[in-house]
């Protein structure tokens, strides 16, 4: 494959969310390691077109908050997620904002409930670069560091293919857990959660409409 072409793949494949590429984010590495690609442009282009991304819907959340919130609301799934993912950004701030992007289906819970937020725009921007940047160093340097440790290509995709299942894994545990406790807690008439009020973990009310995703 040409090395334009596969740069815009890299492109296509992170910008949006829901698309599998952790094959190829390890194969990408795994030529990097042996001099056919620039590993330093291959990272800037991950994580820049994954966090081009992330603030594509955390501006379109925030500028359409509410039907937002009634497509996010309209399965119980999405609906717990929201309200988990907007109670523990007030709570926690800019740590959770980064931390949720690793668990399954975070990435799009983390944009949208950040914008439905309104939370800064300037800290979500910077917690979503620090996590994209991780989370592209850590993709592409599973294949990188596996092929310049073993020498051998085919091994360092698998292992790093299978490392990133294995984390995958680990988040949708964590995530079902979550599911599973906000079940509960529905069915046996709890409170609204953990959301602590309307203000964010930085101490600051994100646009004065945090208590609208609860009460929507």
């Amino acid at each position: 494959m040409d090395v334009l072409a596969l740069y815009g793949l890299l492109v296509l494949t992170t910008l949006p969310p829901l698309v599998p590429n952790s094959a190829l984010l390890v194969s990408v590495g795994v030529l990097a390691s042996r001099g056919e690609l620039l590993l330093p442009l291959i990272l800037l282009i991950v994580a820049g077109s994954a966090l081009l991304g992330d603030l594509l819907m955390y501006l379109a959340a925030r500028r359409f908050g509410g039907p937002v919130r009634a497509w996010m609301r309209r399965k119980p799934r999405r609906r717990a997620l929201l309200d988990w993912t907007s109670g523990r950004i007030q709570r926690y701030g800019l740590p959770f904002v980064i931390a949720v992007r690793f668990l399954p289906s975070g990435r799009i819970a983390g944009a949208l409930a950040s914008g439905v937020l309104r939370y800064p725009l300037r800290k979500y921007a910077l917690g979503a670069g620090i996590a994209e940047a991780t989370w592209a160093t850590y993709s592409v340097g599973l294949g990188y560091l596996g092929s310049a440790t073993t020498g051998r290509p085919l091994y360092a995709a698998a292992i790093g293919f299978g490392v990133s299942c294995a984390v995958a894994a680990v988040g949708a545990a964590i995530q079902w857990a979550v599911r599973r406790r906000a079940a509960l807690r529905d069915a046996s008439g709890g409170g609204e959660g953990e959301g602590g009020g309307p203000r964010n973990g930085d101490g600051e009310d994100p646009g004065g409409r945090a208590s609208s995703v609860a009460a929507t």
